[in-house]
């Protein structure tokens, strides 16, 4: 009695099997053809195609390899910096008694210095893992041209580095914007510092630029060579700030300025994240929100470092309006909202049992950052 229901589940597989095999078939077909037909060629013919193939897997391999390699990623990187030794606010004539008393021994002047600003050094160190610990993805060309001319942002794929760097890039670009604007001069009464006027304007290039692109047949200079150049003037500022011949405002008009320049920044960030997580909300198959999740991780990182530092730099200002507290919970609600890293970003409904919904617990961490950077400023303005 069993051998028809036998028989019936053995063609159910075999054509399973058979359907299986026309598709490998059909997949295979154009690289078997190519073969042959390489097979059959001269090795004056082979010979080039040969070296240029491997070259192409060359290039993919590094491309591969930079995508999925993060170098110098550690959500705890601020502990390297020990902010809580600083003793000073950025911009003061540096206090150290053993050189004055040793000065004063050999009746010669101690010689005159400043604090260097830990914002500036976080925004420069910033770059440096952005373009020289690791590879600019989004100029490299094999990110540029895509999968088979889709771009990788719309792919599940090679994409989340990128977006990471572009959501850390995007912090330091607001941060070297209030440094020229306010931070790195006495509004009304200084000119604006040129090392910082450069690394704003280096900073501010468009992050796709490659060696050559469509609009021109002229070599372009590289998005990377931009950012490094920013790199290299925000260190010569706070070179200059150290030998007291540049100036770091750190006013407590200023630090509301740039607490609500962050907090408008953020915001735009999680307006982002929440049209997509209401009107896109395709689970594992939303092809697009890992790009929003990680930029938003990358901008959270990039900020999680910027404002450490700013406390470092305006701490007689925070100790003296007494936000002291509230300046240490909202660090740790930054450090907090860096331990979100799923393998694989899901954007479920809200109210979903199957599939978890990451861009809305990254949206609530991205909240709660803003609305104690509001109640801040807050403060600081009565």
């Amino acid at each position: 009695m069993l051998d028809p229901i036998v028989a019936f589940f053995q063609r159910v597989f075999a054509a399973i099997g058979r359907g299986i095999g026309l598709v490998v078939s059909w997949i295979l077909y154009p690289f078997i053809t190519v073969a042959n037909w390489y097979r059959a060629r001269a090795w004056i013919i082979k010979g080039p195609i040969g070296i240029g193939l491997l070259v192409l897997f060359g290039f993919y391999f590094y491309f591969i390899w930079q995508t999925q390699v993060w170098t110098g990623f550690n959500p705890d990187y601020v502990n390297d910096y020990n902010f809580a030794q600083r003793k000073q606010d950025a911009g003061v004539a540096a206090t150290d008694t053993n050189t004055t008393a040793a000065a004063s021994e050999t009746s010669q002047p101690a010689p005159k210095t400043c604090i260097r600003s830990a914002v500036v050094d976080v925004t420069a160190d910033l770059i440096d893992q952005n373009v020289d610990q690791n590879a600019w993805i989004s100029s490299m060309l094999l990110y540029k041209v895509g999968f088979f001319g889709l771009d990788w942002d719309n792919t599940p794929w090679f994409d989340n580095k990128a977006s990471f760097q572009r959501g850390v890039n995007q912090a330091v670009r607001r941060t070297s914007v209030e440094l020229v604007d306010s931070l790195g001069r006495v509004r009304g009464t200084s000119g604006v510092n040129a090392d910082l006027q450069r690394a704003r304007g280096n900073i501010q290039f468009d992050e796709e630029t490659w060696y050559f692109g469509s609009d021109s047949l002229l070599p372009k200079t590289p998005t990377p060579t931009y950012y490094r150049t920013a790199m290299e003037d925000l260190r010569k500022f706070n070179t200059s700030l150290e030998a007291c011949e540049a100036i770091f405002d750190g006013r407590s008009d200023n630090l509301i300025e740039f607490l609500d320049r962050i907090a408008n920044d953020i915001g735009s960030t999680s307006a982002i994240i929440r049209e997509r997580s209401e009107f896109h909300n395709g689970g594992w198959f939303d092809t697009r929100a890992d790009d929003r999740f990680w930029f938003a991780y990358g901008q959270l990182y990039g900020y999680y470092g910027i404002l450490s530092a700013a406390g470092a730099d305006f701490d007689a200002v925070i100790k003296a309006r007494g936000i002291e507290p509230i300046w240490q919970e909202s660090i740790k609600q930054l450090r907090s909202a860096l331990n979100i890293q799923p393998a694989i970003i899901s954007n479920g409904r809200e109210d979903g049992w199957i599939m978890p919904t990451h861009l809305a617990t990254m949206g609530f961490y991205i909240l709660r950052v803003r609305s104690n950077l509001v109640e801040m400023r807050d403060i600081l303005a009565r």
